[in-house]
């Protein structure tokens, strides 16, 4: 490369880290504003952790795997042993895994009195490990198991075990029937409570900040469009196209621990 071109390149790099660093003041401005900030996660805010997302090209969980034959509700009844290999092995990788610094940031924005709650998609419990206080768990967690026959709830720890235990790789109940992990499964419906919980927060937000989230999987992806019918800001945090970027107060597409570290330091 000509010392030209190399002068152009690191041009080029400063005016895209100037543009970053005035997005980040321009978030940092709208947190402040807002009487009511809530953050709406999904697995993007997790990647750092080393939990790869469900749908990023050559890493997704779903290009390894066919969700429907996996995580599915159906896939459960008629296949607990099939669907324990794929959820056994997710329980295991999840184990060892602890909060990063964009979990850490909310965190702090709570203390701080700047964010209200977490509407969170994931199931990693994550935010939970992190410290986030008012947490809306949308797709469940797998902190729990149930029988969906006696309705015995099982905590992770103990459905560990009896995962373990099982000739098939099956967690039973003590009546004999398989567990099923506390979590949405395609072709369930969402919690009522946690959904109208979400949905009421999304409401009454000044702020809504999406964090890791491709904002396309519904009812979830519906909570961008209600805080913006009335009236408040939305701010997308995520690396990747969204349907909203275009009704977005401002939209940061780097890495989201970076990102938040630099909102927190901003404030």
């Amino acid at each position: 490369m000509s010392p030209a071109s190399e002068e152009r390149s690191r041009e080029a790099g400063r005016v895209r880290e100037a543009d970053r660093v005035s997005r980040v003041a321009r978030l940092a401005e709208l947190v402040r504003e807002a009487n009511s900030a809530v953050a709406l996660t999904g697995a993007g805010i997790s990647v750092p952790s080393g939990i790869p997302d469900f749908r990023s090209p050559g890493t997704g969980i779903w290009e390894k795997v066919d969700p429907m034959e996996v995580a599915h509700i159906d896939a459960f009844r008629s296949d607990p042993a099939q669907f324990w290999s794929f959820y056994g092995q997710r329980f295991a990788s999840l184990r060892d895994k602890r909060p990063n610094g964009a979990h850490e940031a909310l965190v702090e924005l709570e203390r701080r009195g700047l964010l209200d709650a977490v509407v969170t998609q994931n199931i990693d419990q994550l935010h939970r490990k992190a410290g986030t206080r008012n947490l809306v768990e949308v797709h469940g967690t797998i902190a729990t198991s149930s029988c969906l026959a006696c309705r015995a709830r099982f905590e992770l720890e103990e459905v560990r075990g009896r995962l373990g235990a099982d000739a098939e790789g099956v967690p039973r109940c003590d009546c004999g029937e398989p567990l099923k992990p506390d979590v949405v499964l395609f072709g369930e419906l969402l919690p009522e409570d946690a959904l109208a919980r979400a949905q009421a927060l999304a409401a009454q937000a000044d702020l809504l900040l999406c964090v890791g989230s491709s904002l396309e999987v519904y009812p979830v992806a519906q909570l961008p469009s209600i805080a913006l019918q009335t009236g408040a800001g939305l701010a997308i945090v995520t690396q990747g196209p969204t349907p909203y970027d275009a009704d977005a107060a401002v939209k940061l597409d780097g890495d989201v621990e970076a990102e938040l570290r630099a909102l927190v330091a901003a404030l």
